[in-house]
């Protein structure tokens, strides 16, 4: 009789043992699809967001030369027109990750900086210049200079910026929804996102 009892306690310890190591490797295959999931979906959501717009500005070009203790002077100027074309662009597959499955929580470690790309097209009206002052190619170098630092400075503090950055987070938001969907933790900046108006509060 005790022998019998024995051996059913053993049954018993040997099949839960069983379902508890299946249950186990059940539940690890399940992280370990959903980490796959998961890493496949950050690296779909890795493309390039790009804001567009263009900017018109008329720039007024001249210098002056001076002769014989400033007693002469020889002129030249032109009106310069630039039409421009300017993106703002980011490479989300330069995003950072890291994935823990022990505490099933994703975090986004870094995001790429914004790449803002400038083409302008010059057009030339009204050049007037004097003979001892004429136009060289270092003028038109110079010319180009100042009007894309000044282009630069403009476009940076207009709403492109800003349009971009919308579009970014609105793009990680995917990542967020996903997460929360499979019951994972998505963080940035050590901060938990919980919402998708933590992203608004938060400076990528």
């Amino acid at each position: 009789m005790r022998n019998i009892l024995l051996g059913a306690v053993l049954t018993f310890v040997i099949i839960f043992g069983l379902r508890y190591c299946e249950h186990q490797q059940d539940e690890r295959e399940q992280l370990d699809a959903q980490s796959a999931l998961l890493e496949k979906e950050i690296k779909n959501v890795g493309k390039l967001i790009v804001t567009e717009g263009n900017y018109a500005q008329v720039f007024t070009y001249e210098d002056w030369k001076k002769f014989y203790v400033d007693i002469f002077s020889a002129r030249k100027k032109a009106l310069v027109v630039v039409n421009a074309k300017a993106t703002v662009a980011y490479d989300l597959s330069l995003v950072e990750t890291e994935i823990d499955t022990e505490t099933k929580t994703v975090t986004i470690i870094s995001i790429p900086e914004p790449e803002l790309t400038i083409n302008p097209d010059f057009e030339y009206y009204d050049v007037q210049q004097d003979y001892l002052n004429q136009f060289e190619a270092s003028d038109y170098n110079k010319i180009k200079n100042r009007v894309s630092k000044q282009l630069e400075e403009k476009i940076r503090a207009s709403e492109l910026m800003g349009n971009a950055e919308n579009r970014l987070i609105s793009e990680l938001q995917k990542l967020y929804l996903l997460t929360k969907s499979m019951g994972w933790t998505l963080q940035y900046q050590q901060q938990v996102i919980d919402s998708e108006a933590t992203w608004k509060a938060i400076k990528p």
